[in-house]
């Protein structure tokens, strides 16, 4: 083991095992309040004694440093007590708190959580790869962070395991997990590793096998998201658009239909409309409460009809939203995506939104504005262009491009557009 890790761990223990070092600085704490408190009563007995009711002094003579310099003795060594185990009390649990090798000094750690406990109430709404990156970002500015997740997919492990066990899948939740954690990063990784061998095992996330293993623990779907969120120290939370097992179905332009999640991009038809089956499920009602009260509601970005849209489709969602008085935005795709948006524009994947939810629902859309390099073609996917202004929203251009792998967005560059576009929303 690494001399830092055992020097937390030791660390560690001095502050959980009773009978070590913390509570000497305690007891060294209390007498030193004892003494400030002693000095100060010891100040006014003093007092009281020297001046008579007609406000005299009782002894002219003697100077009034003289008489209260035995009260400020006692007062001065229980403030230097007091702030010697307070600095006792820092050098103890500092690196208990802090993590291994944290240069931030525990008031600017608390600063920083101030500072995020201030920030706006925003509400994400999506899934998969898109919505991880969105909360990773969001979380370095506002600790009120909510992600509202699809629980439409059926492919990979989430699928296998939503089939075998009948659980709602947890692959999105995991990853929504993940970039909210602020545990050690070898528990997120851990959170994160898919086996690549083993029968029954192969393919499968350790994060989704942990949910679904805590779901049986707890009894409950959303509780078990809760108590990994607890364990893996999430900031915010992660809600399911609903917990009715939803199938996700497309109608193609030929009028064929297509069922599963996984099987409308490889239809290989051009998608008109999907759909819930069962159509009428009801929203998460701790979902609808956060829509509601937030301040900054974001769709996307994502897969536009296996992401986004399976979320907004749920009795309730769309009509929170609506009647909502955040700020409503939608994030477009940097890149189109192989079997749901090839050749799409900015304006039509607004005009896929409309067609589904009606007009109005969001009052901007953030477009990448960073299009001079062009993505090659087997990646199957071309950067989305603004060949003409989408209706009923109003357009925001930003470079919001992850400059090392320009098929999806920077956190940092995106989370920065959004709350910069928040931040001057009553200049517009």
């Amino acid at each position: 083991m690494a001399s830092g890790e055992q020097d937390k761990k030791a660390s560690l223990l001095r502050l959980l095992y009773p009978g070590l070092h913390l509570k000497r600085w305690l007891a060294l704490l209390v007498g030193g309040v004892l003494l400030v408190a002693l000095g100060f009563a010891y100040f006014v007995i003093q007092l009281s004694q020297t001046y008579l009711a007609d406000g005299l002094p009782s002894y002219p003579g003697l100077s009034p440093v003289l008489l209260y310099l035995d009260a400020l003795i006692v007062a001065l060594i229980g403030a230097g007590v007091t702030a010697f185990a307070l600095w006792r009390f820092y050098r103890a649990l500092r690196p208990a708190i802090m993590p291994s090798g944290g240069d931030n000094s525990l008031v600017e750690k608390a600063c920083h959580y101030y500072y995020l406990g201030q920030g706006p109430k925003i509400v994400a709404i999506g899934g998969g790869h898109g919505l991880s990156t969105l909360l990773h970002g969001l979380k370095e500015h506002t600790a009120n962070l909510t992600a509202i997740v699809t629980v439409a997919d059926d492919g990979g492990s989430s699928g296998r395991l939503r089939r075998e066990l009948g659980v709602l899948p947890p692959g999105d939740f995991r990853n929504c997990i993940a970039a909210l954690a602020d545990a050690e990063p070898l528990m997120t990784k851990l959170f994160q590793y898919r086996f690549s061998e083993g029968a029954g095992l192969k393919g499968h996330s350790f994060g989704n096998l942990f949910i679904v293993a805590m779901s049986g623990v707890t009894g409950s779907f959303e509780r078990a998201i809760n108590e990994s969120s607890r364990i893996l120290a999430v900031s915010g939370q992660i809600l399911p658009a609903t917990l009715t097992d939803v199938t996700l179905c497309a109608r193609a332009d030929d009028e064929s239909t297509i069922q599963g999640e996984c099987n409308i991009p490889l239809s290989g038809r051009r998608i008109k409309q999907v759909y819930l089956e069962p159509e009428r499920v009801q929203a998460y009602p701790e979902a609808m409460r956060t829509l509601m009260e937030a301040d900054l509601i974001i769709a996307g970005p994502g897969s536009l009809y296996t992401s986004i849209l399976p979320n907004l489709l749920v009795e309730g969602i769309k009509e929170a939203v609506a009647a909502s008085s955040a700020l409503k935005v939608y994030v477009c795709n940097v890149a189109t995506e192989r079997g749901e948006t090839d050749g799409f524009a900015v304006a039509d994947h607004v005009e896929v939104l409309e067609r589904h939810l009606g007009p109005g629902l969001f009052h901007y859309v953030i477009a990448n504005s960073n299009t001079e390099a062009v993505l090659l073609p087997d990646w199957g996917a071309n950067i989305v262009t603004v060949d003409s202004k989408p209706s009923g929203v109003e357009l925001i251009m930003a470079d919001v491009v992850n400059e090392e792998y320009r098929l999806r967005h920077d956190p940092r560059k995106l989370a920065a557009a959004l709350l910069r576009l928040y931040g001057n929303r009553g200049k517009r």
